[in-house]
Formats: structure tokens, C-alpha cells, sequence
């Protein structure tokens, strides 16, 4: 079963403004992060829906997948990944995988551009079994169920504004790792509908902007239509996606981000990870230096994913 529960916000040691961290790496789940919420969402949306087999995509390095994969086998629900290559066209060995591949589940592989078939063939094995397949993102090309995934941090959203009131503070910004841009859908949600006015900022850790805001888009037209509530018409404008900070792409990783996530292990006893975290907290750090913001109140959503600090060990 997947657990959810209130995650704790505590103070950041990082000079220039008032920073403050919600560990979501904290979620007691399967190692915890983002895809904890995400991932109870899917599986919910799944038994609504009457699917009894789920099928999800990722690559190696997937926090969802492990967490789908855990939930999944203690629930006894069958269970398929499609795991794509990296753009180099290599399957790489990561923690996350060594940990998705002790839970016995079914792994298609694939190549990067060949997801859609992939998703035929795990429909067409489910459906040989007599089982009614689920895939998390909808029809074989991704889309059609971002609704569902928004909903997560939609929710989230809510329990930052509480833990605020409790706290007697106010964040002036909201930063996080942007991948699929479910967690970002899910705030910027949350943001439209109390009305306030802070800034969430997604640092882009895989998609340029163009593509990455439509996802966006498309997550917060959904739940608002799953919820019957009206979409305010200039939502967009509260969009901010920063991809200046890819350092090449999904995976890729450079000296500064190493160095960053070396700091914080040193200064905050904070694990952060190259493929999203300490990508995240790299570019929110040259983000608020390059636009001039100091002595503002920001929060920083950990997304988690610890196993991937683990494996750049060797690397730090």
C-alpha cells in the first residue's frame, strides 16, 4: 500500500535568501519521493477505472517505476515496465533497476523512440491473460490521463499552504525538479485555485520549454475539468518552466551540479541526486542569482528519489 502523509518543511543553510526544504524524500514508501504521491494516484484512478494489470513506462533510472513496481507486488497486482534506452541507445544499470528487478515484475525494453509498440505488446500479453490493462499515461502515445497525475500535487499544494499557517510563513517561491510535469500540473492547480500570488518555478530536468510547458498544459486543463471547476482563461501566464538548466539532457549531469549536491550533503545532511534533485537545486540556485531575487522566502520541493544519490557515489 502506498503511504501518504504529511512531509516535513525545515531551514536550509544556503546564503542569499531564506530557504527551506519539503522533504517529500521523506514519504515512508519505497525509498519516498514525488512519485509516492503520483504513484497512489495512478493506482487509485486504476480500481475507479476496473484495471486489475498496470502498465508503466520509465527508463532505468525511474523513481515511479520503483514505487508502481513496490506497491504493486504488495498489493498482488500484475504488474509490466516499459523501459526505454537512454538517447545514447544504452540500458543502464541503476540502483532503481536492481530495485525494480527484485520485485519479479515483466520489463519490455525498448528504444527511446519505439514506446508506442511497446505499449501494444504489454495491452496485447495483458489481454492473452484475461486481465484488463491500465496504463498510467493514457492511450499509446502518453497522453489522455494527465488529470490523474496533477491530482497529486494539487492535494500537495493544500498541505503546503496549512504547514504555512502553522509555521507563521510565507513562501514567496516554490521550486522544484520538472520531469514529466505532474508535480508542477499539480501546483500550479493548487496556486490557481487559492488565488495567490507566488511564483512556482519548475526547473526543467528533461524537456525544453516548448514541449515541457505544453505537458504542463495539458495537466492543469485536465484536473480542472476532472474537478468541474472553470480553468481561469490566462492560466498559462503562470507557467514557468526554466530550461537553461538541462546540462544536456535527461541523465546528464556537469561538474557544478556534483558540486552542489556535495555541498548540501556537507552543509544541510541533504541527499540530492544528478538526474533530478541536485539538477533542480543547481538551476533554482542560478535561476534566483541571474533574475536578481534575494531576501525572499523559498521552498524547495525535494521530490526524493534516493536511491539515485547512491548511485553517483562513485561520481562525488
Amino acid at each position: 500500500m502506498v503511504i501518504l502523509e504529511n512531509t516535513p518543511i525545515t531551514k536550509l543553510n544556503v546564503p542569499g535568501n531564506n530557504f527551506y526544504i519539503k522533504r517529500d524524500d521523506l514519504l515512508p514508501f519505497s525509498c519516498g519521493g514525488n512519485k509516492v504521491r503520483i504513484a497512489h494516484e495512478f493506482l487509485e484512478d486504476m480500481k475507479a477505472k476496473g484495471g486489475n494489470c498496470l502498465i508503466m513506462y520509465g527508463n532505468s533510472r525511474s523513481n515511479l517505476c520503483r514505487v508502481l513496481a513496490s506497491a504493486c507486488y504488495m498489493e498482488g497486482i500484475p504488474c509490466m515496465m516499459i523501459c526505454s534506452d537512454d538517447p545514447d541507445g544504452v540500458h543502464r544499470k541503476t540502483k532503481n533497476s536492481v530495485l525494480v528487478g527484485l520485485l519479479g515484475l515483466e520489463i519490455i525494453y525498448c528504444a527511446k523512440n519505439a514506446i508506442a509498440p511497446a505499449v501494444d505488446e504489454a495491452f496485447r500479453r495483458a489481454a492473452s491473460r484475461g486481465l484488463i490493462p491500465y496504463y498510467i499515461y493514457g492511450t499509446r502515445f502518453g497522453t489522455g490521463n494527465e488529470g490523474c497525475a496533477a491530482r497529486a500535487y494539487a492535494r500537495a499544494y493544500d498541505e503546503i499552504c496549512a504547514q504555512e499557517e502553522a509555521m507563521g510563513i510565507r513562501f514567496d517561491y516554490i521550486f522544484h525538479a520538472s520531469g514529466t510535469g505532474a508535480t508542477q500540473s499539480g501546483l500550479v492547480c493548487g496556486h490557481l485555485v487559492r488565488e495567490d500570488d507566488r511564483k512556482i518555478v519548475g526547473i526543467s530536468v528533461s524537456r525544453d520549454k516548448a514541449r515541457g510547458t505544453g505537458i504542463i498544459k495539458c495537466g492543469v486543463t485536465e484536473w480542472f475539468r476532472d474537478e468541474g471547476k472553470t480553468l481561469p482563461p490566462r492560466f498559462a501566464d503562470e507557467i514557468i518552466l526554466a530550461d537553461e538548466y538541462l546540462a544536456g539532457g535527461y541523465g546528464e549531469y556537469n561538474e557544478e551540479i556534483l558540486e552542489i549536491i556535495r555541498t548540501e550533503w556537507r552543509r544541510d545532511s541533504i541527499c540530492l541526486d544528478p538526474t533530478y534533485t541536485g539538477k533542480a537545486f543547481t538551476g533554482m540556485l542560478s535561476y534566483l542569482k541571474e533574475n536578481n531575487i534575494e531576501d525572499k522566502n523559498i521552498l524547495f520541493i525535494h521530490t526524493g528519489g534516493t536511491p539515485l544519490f547512491y548511485d553517483a557515489l562513485e561520481l562525488l
